[in-house]
């Protein structure tokens, strides 16, 4: 079984991209990739369920084997993986790729998939890089060639970025592995986090720990290895973005447990600090840009790099509650920034752009059901408690108040504060969208002159920034941009993001259902 779900969605990306315009329709290519999807899923649940395990030689020479098997870490963020490629598969049908072929996209989709499903079951050091690497070909495609075609240059500009930090923290991530393996004489993780670095002396130790931290803070994002990010979810499509969120960044936080955390914990204990330092640096600097930001799913991208923070805090402290913190924390910002993305990745399709400058017509008023998705991501994404986002963050600061050994309380307890101070932002942000986009209370700017009360802002006034007006002013409904586009999202937007809505309430008011999994696969990498 779990080799069928690494299997089956590599061979239909493969058939998908072979295939090319030979797919009869759109709608046929989006079928296929749902189905393969939705079957995955389960082969993944029922490999989960059954402990199955493939284990067998592929490079002797090098003693790389394919191993392959899920437990309560990597299981349910697998099963967060092909949820969400389901749902992005599906938006295909709402949003035509606008260049290139159907089958093309959704077959990079697919392989994005296959990657992440063999990244997260992967139990050899070196199947795990390669797994990994192998996801960053088809999301790089997904940027550069079906990205938003009104900005060539910020398409490839964002490719480049992409390949630039991406490969180097891959580079980096590789030659921790090596170095790793080539001490423990074993490239086996189960090994590796049993031994938790014995027989590794405290210098060695240091070294991989900060070249595995490095190479995966990359991909997390981590302050300030972060500015690939807002640029490459800007441009990409909404299925790209969604994958980029849910399933890119998780790989990377999914490896820092499995490999510096459980493998040289003495090392990473040493660097832990750091890590949370430049966590919490993040979550304010994100909370920031997100409070002054123009463009809508820019925005959320940098809300990403404020959430990444408060799970990069909650590894920082190496205890039982930051682990399962920041495992809970990577799957609920999952589902929270697949859905944002696709509500968002929606109404700029519609609106022909996402600039909150512009005034925009209510929400509530005409697409209730559109603003309420877009409401209960807000309202997770902010950490209110009963929704699945409340369980990563506010957690997170209570670990970080009493850290492992090793680490020191004054500096993690002046983190928890920093951190606390960054959920507040998270607040402040998120209502401002609300207010602008739900109760559409857009609002002309300018950038100098003084106050003035002169008469109603026209519709040039709205998009200039107006004559030196600085406060809200009155706008006729027909100056509103996109006020006749003003419907809900079609079904196939609308389904799954009901779908992901419904995970992110189930997880907050039942945690549980989580947790019951993951602590006792985290009893073995917290505790020797």
């Amino acid at each position: 079984m779990i080799a069928l779900a690494c299997a089956l969605p590599l061979l239909t990306g493969v058939v998908l991209l072979g295939g090319g315009r030979q797919m009869p329709t759109r709608t046929a290519a989006a079928g296929t990739g749902i189905g393969a999807s939705l079957v995955t899923l389960v082969l993944v649940a029922v490999a989960w369920t059954t402990d199955a395990v493939v284990d067998i030689a592929w490079l002797p020479a090098l003693g790389l084997r394919l191993h392959l098997g899920l437990d309560g870490i990597s299981a349910p963020l697998a099963v967060l993986a092909a949820l969400v490629t389901a749902a992005a598969c599906v938006t295909t049908l709402a949003e035509r790729p606008r260049s290139g072929s159907a089958s093309t996209f959704v077959g990079c989709i697919m392989l994005t998939l296959a990657g992440a499903v063999a990244t997260f079951a992967a139990k050899d050091a070196l199947l795990f890089v390669v797994a990994f690497e192998f996801v960053l070909v088809p999301v790089w495609v997904l940027i550069t060639r079906f990205g938003d075609e009104r900005d060539p240059q910020a398409r490839r500009e964002a490719g480049a970025r992409f390949v630039l930090y991406t490969g180097t923290g891959s580079t980096l991530m590789l030659l921790g592995v090596l170095l790793l393996v080539a001490r423990a004489g074993t490239a086996d993780l189960a090994a590796l986090g049993a031994a938790r670095g014995d027989g590794l002396d405290a210098g060695p130790q240091l070294v991989i720990a900060v070249l595995l931290t490095l190479g995966l803070a990359v991909k997390i994002p981590v302050w300030p290895l972060h500015s690939w990010l807002p640029l490459a979810h800007t441009t990409a499509p909404t299925a790209g973005s969604m994958l980029l969120a849910a399933v890119l960044l998780k790989m990377g936080t999914y490896g820092l447990v499995r490999l510096p955390l459980a493998t040289v914990p003495d090392g990473f204990a040493r660097i832990a600090p750091v890590l949370a330092v430049c966590g919490v640096i993040g979550i304010v600097w994100g909370g920031l840009v997100c409070l002054v930001e123009r463009e809508l799913k820019r925005l959320i991208a940098w809300s990403s790099i404020a959430h990444m923070g408060f799970v990069a805090l909650a590894l920082a402290t190496g205890t039982a509650t930051g682990v399962t913190a920041a495992l809970y924390g990577n799957l609920a910002h999952g589902l929270i920034s697949a859905l944002l993305f696709l509500v968002v990745g929606g109404l700029k399709h519609r609106w022909g752009g996402d600039d909150l400058r512009i005034p925009r017509p209510a929400l509530r008023e005409h697409a209730p059901r559109t603003g309420l998705l877009l409401l209960t991501g807000l309202a997770a994404g902010l950490g209110l408690p009963g929704l699945a986002g409340f369980w990563g963050e506010y957690p997170a600061i209570i670990a970080a108040m009493n850290p492992g050994a090793g680490r020191s309380t004054a500096l993690f307890a002046a983190c928890a504060a920093v951190a606390a101070v960054g959920a507040v932002l998270a607040a402040a942000y998120a209502l401002r969208v609300a207010r602008l986009v739900w109760l559409g209370e857009g609002y002309p700017e300018a950038p100098t002159g003084p106050e003035t009360d002169a008469g109603p802002a026209t519709r040039s006034d709205v998009e200039s920034g107006g004559p030196a007006r600085t406060r809200a002013l009155p706008v006729a409904e027909s100056d509103i941009a996109g006020a006749g586009q003003h419907g809900e999202l079609s079904r196939a937007e609308s389904v799954p993001g009901a779908v992901l809505a419904l995970a992110v309430l189930v997880l907050g008011i039942a945690p549980v259902l989580v947790l019951v999994v993951t602590e006792p696969a985290l009893a073995a990498v917290v505790t020797r």
